[in-house]
């Protein structure tokens, strides 16, 4: 008669989206916490280095405002407006609607604590888009926060050409696969400090 199933042993059921969602959230705190002020600012400057070269070929570039433990694209994106790029954020003008990218800086705080710019502020369409994430495959399966903004904006987005970049720290690159659902819209890139995945399809 055989004893219980070993909980690590092959039977296992992989994870589902929600259980990776947490424990890759909880990995990238636990991540941040180790770096110094000043470790933190060199690899958000090596990131914004590998970025470089995609956001000179792009006309607008798609940002985001990083909050707690997200890496920062700002760096990156100061550089693409230094060589004369119009950089954008994402604005909702409803917590139930897409966002919206509007040219400028996230002076105004909008939902969900995020800031971003001025109603005033045009409305654009970036062709390069600097996407946060909690984790992401090698497929460009990106794993968000679940509720899902992203997915609706981009999807338009996408079909217009744009190019989704996932901007990260290497731990949150993850090995394993991230069960897909019909919305989730795939990425074409992964950047980190460590440098940029382009993924082939």
């Amino acid at each position: 008669m055989s004893g219980p199933q070993d909980p690590a042993g092959p039977e296992m059921e992989p994870l589902g989206k929600e259980s990776l969602r947490r424990a890759a959230l909880e990995a990238r705190k636990a991540f941040v916490r180790t770096l110094s002020d000043a470790a933190r600012a060199r690899l958000e400057q090596r990131l914004a280095q590998h970025l470089t070269s995609l956001c000179a070929e792009a006309k607008v570039v798609g940002g985001y405002a990083p909050l707690g433990s997200e890496i920062s694209p700002l760096l990156a994106i100061e550089e693409a407006r230094a060589v004369g790029r119009i950089v954008a954020f994402p604005a909702f003008d409803h917590p139930a609607k897409p966002f919206k990218f509007r040219a400028g800086d996230p002076l105004e705080p909008g939902p969900f604590g995020i800031m971003q710019p001025k109603r005033s502020s045009p409305v654009v369409e970036p062709d390069l888009i600097l996407v946060p994430l909690i984790a992401l495959d090698g497929e460009g399966t990106r794993l968000g926060r679940g509720k899902g903004h992203y997915d609706r904006a981009l999807a338009r987005l996408k079909k217009s050409g744009a190019r989704l970049v996932g901007v990260g720290w290497p731990l949150q690159r993850l090995v394993e696969v991230i069960p897909t659902d019909a919305w989730d819209i795939p990425l074409d890139a992964f950047a980190s400090p460590d440098g940029l995945e382009i993924f082939r399809r």
